[in-house]
């Protein structure tokens, strides 16, 4: 009797051993798409900075941005432009997004898109929501002016320069 309880034992062991409760379930029915667009695209490029803002995955956001990332704002208190690295941005990013109960980010129609296969000039307004609180809700909107940069047409846009020219 004792080893017919131990050999169940050792192999109920064996069974949940095996499960991991951490690891995500599979999805039923069908997924409409991708998640992520293909960022050697210019609209790939776009699509995985909405979900980067609207999911606050700064793992996505940062693949977006070059090593030499620069993003310049207008300081209205101080009547000066400013301007962040990749590193202050990514913080910046981090702390906005851990911040926020939910970030509803929309964007608009393209003003400017010039450039070539390697580097583009975009200016593209947007809309967004930035929910901290029931009581504490922002909208910011404005335009965005990216130049975008890869350094061979199969390789992914990433973002160089940001020049943010929102009503916030």
């Amino acid at each position: 009797m004792k080893k017919i309880f131990l050999t169940i034992i050792f192999i109920l062991c064996i069974f949940t051993s095996c499960i991991n409760p951490f690891a995500p379930t599979a999805v039923d029915g069908d997924i409409d798409g991708p998640i992520l667009g293909d960022q050697t695209t210019v609209e790939g490029f776009f699509q995985n900075f909405l979900y980067a803002y609207n999911l606050k995955d700064t793992v996505v956001y940062g693949n977006l941005l070059a090593a030499d990332f620069t993003f310049l704002y207008r300081n209205y208190e101080k009547n000066m432009d400013l301007s962040l690295s990749r590193p202050e941005d990514m913080l910046t990013t981090y702390r906005l997004f851990n911040a926020a109960q939910n970030l509803d980010f929309i964007w608009n129609e393209i003003i400017i898109n010039e450039g070539n296969e390697l580097e583009r000039i975009i200016a593209r307004s947007f809309n967004m929501t930035i929910t901290f609180s029931q009581m504490d809700i922002v909208r910011p909107n404005g335009r965005v002016h990216f130049i975008l940069k890869r350094d061979r047409e199969d390789a992914d846009w990433k973002l160089h320069t940001w020049r943010d020219e929102s009503n916030y």
